[in-house]
C-alpha cells in the first residue's frame, strides 16, 4: 500500500472558505526523509482524521497554531519504525506519533510512544485508547462530574468521543441519552447500551428529546452546536454542567448564522439555572488524568464494558474526501485512513 521508494505527502494548498474541497489540498511525492541522531524514520500505518483539523486549516486565532499553507497536514498517526538512530526504539517497533498526512515521517524518539500490540489493536491508540477516548474521559469526569442516577446527554454520540462519553456515563451509574444522525447510528447506540438513542434528523426530534428526559438534563456533553444545542438548552436542569468539546455544525461557517441574536437567551439561562458551561482541550488534563484513563479504559476495553467502532478508509490519497465527509457526519465511529500495511494483523 505504501510505496517503499518515495514519501507521499498531502499538503494544505489553500485555506478553505466554507467546506474543505480537494482544491484545498495538494498531493506530492518526495524523497523519503533521513533521520538524524536521536530520531526515527516511521512508516505510517494509520492516520487519524478528527474534526479539530478543520480549525487548523484556518488562520483564525485558536488554541493551537494553524497549519501553514504549503506544509503537511497535521494529524495523529500509528507507525512502524523502519530506521532508528536512538537506542530506545528498534526497527519493527510500533509507535504513536504525530507525523501527519504522509506515508513516511521523521520524529524525535522522545516524542513518540511505543505501543504493545499484544494489549490492544494498534489502531486504538488514536481512537478509544487515544485522544478521542481521553477527551471523553477527562471532559465527562472532570467537568461533567456525573452522579449515579443523573441524566447525561451527548451529541454526536456515534462518534469516537460521544460513544465513549455515553458508555463511561453508564459505567459511573448515570443514565445515558445519545443523539446521532440516522437510524443506523441510533441502532448502534442502542446496541452499546445507551438508555435512549435519538435521531436529530427526525422531524419529531424535539418531542423525542422531551420524552427522553422527563427529569431534565444534568450533564450535556456538547460536540455539535446548531439545532441540537437549541433543542437541548431548555431541558438543562439547575446546576447542569456542559463540557464543551466541539461545535462541528459550525466549523465550515463563513459568517454568523441568520436570525436574531440569541446570546441574551443563553446568558439568561446560565444565570437563572446556575449553569456551568466549560470549554476544554484534552491536553490540559494530561498531567492529572491520563494515567488513570489508560488504566481504566484498557480494563474496560478488555472486559467489554467499553466498546468502539472504526471506519477505515484505505489509501492516503482518499484522506481529503474522507475528511470532508467527517465534517458532514457521513463517517461512522472512529475515522481512520489506513496508509500502509498493518504488520500486527494476520488478515
Amino acid at each position: 500500500m505504501t510505496d517503499p521508494t518515495q514519501n507521499t505527502r498531502i499538503l494544505l494548498a489553500s485555506r478553505p472558505h466554507g467546506e474543505p474541497t480537494s482544491d484545498n489540498f495538494t498531493i506530492e511525492a518526495v524523497p523519503i526523509p533521513v533521520p538524524a541522531e536521536g530520531e526515527v524514520l516511521l512508516r505510517t500505518i494509520y492516520l487519524s482524521l478528527d474534526p479539530y483539523m478543520r480549525g487548523r486549516m484556518s488562520a483564525a486565532k485558536s488554541y493551537a497554531a494553524p497549519v501553514e499553507v504549503g506544509t503537511v497536514m497535521q494529524g495523529g498517526t500509528v507507525a512502524e519504525v523502519i530506521e532508528s538512530r536512538d537506542a530506545s526504539l528498534q526497527v519493527g517497533d510500533v509507535v504513536l506519533s504525530f507525523t501527519g498526512w504522509q506515508s513516511y515521517g521523521v520524529a524525535a524518539a522522545k516524542h513518540v510512544r511505543k505501543l504493545d500490540p499484544t494489549l490492544a489493536p494498534i489502531s486504538t491508540a488514536v481512537g478509544v485508547l487515544g485522544m478521542p477516548g481521553f477527551t471523553a474521559y477527562a471532559g465527562l469526569l472532570e467537568i461533567g462530574r456525573p452522579q449515579p442516577g443523573e441524566t447525561v446527554v451527548v451529541a454526536a454520540a456515534a462518534g469516537p468521543v460521544g460513544s465513549a462519553v455515553g458508555q463511561i456515563a453508564r459505567i459511573k451509574g448515570a443514565r445515558a441519552v445519545g443523539i446521532a444522525g440516522g437510524p443506523d447510528k441510533v441502532a448502534w447506540l442502542e446496541e452499546l447500551g445507551f438508555d435512549v438513542a435519538l435521531d436529530h434528523r427526525s422531524p419529531t426530534f424535539g418531542d423525542d428529546l422531551k420524552a427522553a428526559v422527563p427529569d431534565g438534563i444534568d450533564v450535556y456533553f456538547e460536540n455539535v452546536g446548531g439545532h441540537v444545542w437549541d433543542t437541548v438548552l431548555p431541558h438543562l436542569n439547575t446546576y447542569a454542567r456542559v463540557p464543551l468539546c466541539g461545535l462541528v455544525a459550525h466549523y465550515n461557517e463563513t459568517e454568523l448564522p441568520p436570525g436574531p441574536d440569541r446570546s441574551s437567551r443563553l446568558m439568561t439561562s446560565i444565570l437563572t439555572k446556575s449553569l456551568t458551561i466549560r470549554g476544554f482541550i484534552q491536553t490540559e488534563f494530561v498531567k492529572t488524568h491520563y494515567t488513570a484513563f489508560q488504566e481504566d479504559a484498557a480494563e474496560w476495553l478488555r472486559d467489554g464494558t467499553l466498546r468502539h467502532r472504526e471506519d477505515v478508509v484505505k489509501g492516503l490519497e482518499n484522506a481529503p474526501e474522507a475528511f470532508a465527509g467527517l465534517l458532514k457526519g457521513t463517517s461512522f465511529g472512529k475515522l481512520l485512513v489506513q496508509v500502509g500495511d498493518d504488520p500486527t494483523r494476520t488478515s
